[in-house]
């Protein structure tokens, strides 16, 4: 009779356990269920997000940008910028981990600049709000139904809750009216935390 090496045995139940994970990470694959809770609202209304609270306060065009006032270096764009500013409030819990992008009825996905740093919204400490922005550049022939999209990144939950915010622009003609009277350059505002209210 031939007995496997310890190592052997190790590495066979190590993927059969990441097999299991697999699974529950896409339990559409097991019981015919998506395993994404998409929550919807407009700018200016309060999400529930992971316990914590998300609201998207602003959307601006602009058609250049500076990381801070007293920057000299201008970021122009060969399309458009888009910003968006939130406001946060943490709950108790750990917010999820998340990836922000804009997405338009045309089929573009947009993720945000590499000058602006963040991919995602950011939460102070439990208890504190916290406000921040992000800016995407965009093609102004495909704007129409912009949404922005806020995606969790989970590993071994079951659930994950999404948020899908539609940024006002029903059609072309809306989206084109916000390029027309689009500023001439956004300064990212400072982050501010402050105690919840």
């Amino acid at each position: 009779m031939k007995l496997y090496r310890p190592a052997t045995v190790t590495v066979g139940v190590l993927f059969v356990l990441l097999g299991g994970l697999t699974r529950l990470a896409a339990p559409d694959q097991v019981y015919g269920e998506d395993n994404r809770a998409i929550v919807h609202g407009t700018i200016g209304e309060t999400l529930t997000y992971g316990g914590s609270q998300v609201t998207v306060t602003r959307m601006k065009f602009v058609k250049s940008l500076r990381a801070r006032e007293s920057d000299e270096d201008v970021v122009e764009s060969n399309g458009i910028f888009v910003a968006i500013e939130y406001d946060t409030v943490r709950g108790t819990p750990d917010p999820p981990s998340n990836d922000a992008t804009l997405v338009a009825d045309g089929g573009s996905v947009y993720a945000p600049v590499a000058q602006v740093i963040a991919d995602g919204f950011d939460f102070a400490e439990p208890g504190f709000g916290k406000t921040g922005a992000l800016v995407f550049e965009v093609n102004p022939a495909d704007l129409s139904g912009l949404t922005l999209k806020v995606r969790t990144i989970r590993f071994f939950t079951v659930l994950a809750e999404d948020l899908a915010v539609d940024l006002g622009v029903p059609d072309e003609t809306i989206a084109q009216q916000h390029i027309d009277k689009a500023d001439a350059e956004y300064v990212l505002p400072k982050s501010v935390t402050r105690v919840a209210e």
